[in-house]
């Protein structure tokens, strides 16, 4: 059984395994090296021999217990046939919504166009460096993946009024998103992704229908990853009720953000937990990083937990920090 694994299914875990979001990415040297030469992001994601070689990076350099497949929330959009492409300095945007084509693509379609990220998963999965690791495979939350369909970009600073104006269209577009986030997450479990991570990145933008739009169809997801017997982690990073999420939802464990109180976090939620550093902290020196690491290892050392972040790795993180990092959590006892 993999420590994650562990963590898991143990109550009494001691263990502390840690990986960290966004790992395979622009803080480290190796990767940078290829992404300049790759320019197109979304090709990389599609190309499987580079996109393996990345996932593999922070585990060849850190030793990390886990390997998050180098991919992207946004190839669900792209498979559906909506253009995906990244600018730098603005991050993704996405092109016009045909829902009549949506509702025309079949599963088929959708899977060989996505085939080749389901490729890089088989690669990477029987690569012996994973041995007792594991590779987890994700996917965006529906809620996410509607604001970033609807929206065309990232809501960081505009999130259009459409999202609430034509209800029908959005009850549909809902049900679509939901029934390939489905199939996405069986075709990475086939290919021989470990576990299922939900990222729903802008969960705390809702502040009505918390219900409609996260909870029915994010406990849908989780229900459908755990009769496919693998563990679902949930990342709802920014919603208000951590507790309240975890109580409907109860995945296998929920990733906290930055900005979740530790302790609150520890006598509320009875699931295994992940992550809450802030990524910031990694840019500070390495006497806060102890203080700051250690803080979170001593209020979780009886609760089973897995070390991650708040939210992914800060590109201009130092690889020195990271291995810091790695070794307070070996350490500590």
């Amino acid at each position: 059984m993999t420590p994650i694994q562990e963590c898991i299914q143990n109550k009494n875990s001691k263990l502390n395994p840690i990986w960290i979001m966004r790992q395979a990415g622009r803080y480290l040297p190796e990767f940078r090296e290829i992404r300049a030469k790759n320019p197109d992001f979304i090709k990389l994601c599609l190309n499987e021999s580079l996109s393996s070689e990345i996932t593999l990076q922070p585990i060849k350099r850190f030793d990390f217990d886990a390997a998050i497949i180098f991919s992207d929330i946004l190839m669900l959009p792209y498979g559906l046939d909506q253009e995906v492409k990244f600018e730098k300095g603005l991050g993704p945007k996405l092109g016009e919504l045909d829902l009549n084509r949506l509702e025309s693509i079949n599963g088929n379609e959708f899977s060989k166009k996505l085939n080749s990220v389901y490729k890089s998963i088989s690669k990477t999965s029987v690569n012996p460096i994973l041995n007792n690791k594991d590779l987890i495979g994700f996917v965006g939350a529906p809620w996410t993946i509607l604001v970033y369909m609807i929206n065309k970009m990232s809501p960081k600073n505009n999130l259009s009024k459409k999202i609430f104006k034509d209800k029908l269209f959005v009850k549909k577009l809902l049900v679509i998103i939901e029934k390939f986030l489905k199939i996405h997450i069986e075709n990475q479990i086939k290919a021989g992704v470990s576990i299922i991570q939900i990222f729903d990145s802008w969960a705390g933008l809702l502040e009505e229908n918390i219900s409609e739009y996260i909870y029915e169809p994010t406990l849908n997801l989780v229900n459908y990853t755990k009769k496919l017997g693998v563990p679902v982690i949930c990342f709802p990073r920014g919603i208000d009720n951590y507790k309240n999420f975890c109580d409907v939802i109860k995945p296998d464990m929920v990733n906290i953000d930055y900005n979740v109180d530790p302790k609150k976090a520890v006598k509320e939620i009875k699931i295994p937990i992940q992550g809450g550093l802030d990524p910031k902290v990694l840019l500070s020196d390495k006497e806060n990083l102890h203080k700051e690491v250690i803080k979170y290892l001593q209020i979780f050392k009886d609760h089973p937990y897995v070390f991650n972040l708040g939210h992914g790795i800060l590109p201009e993180t130092k690889i020195e920090m990271v291995e810091e990092l790695v070794k307070i959590v070996r350490e500590f006892k």
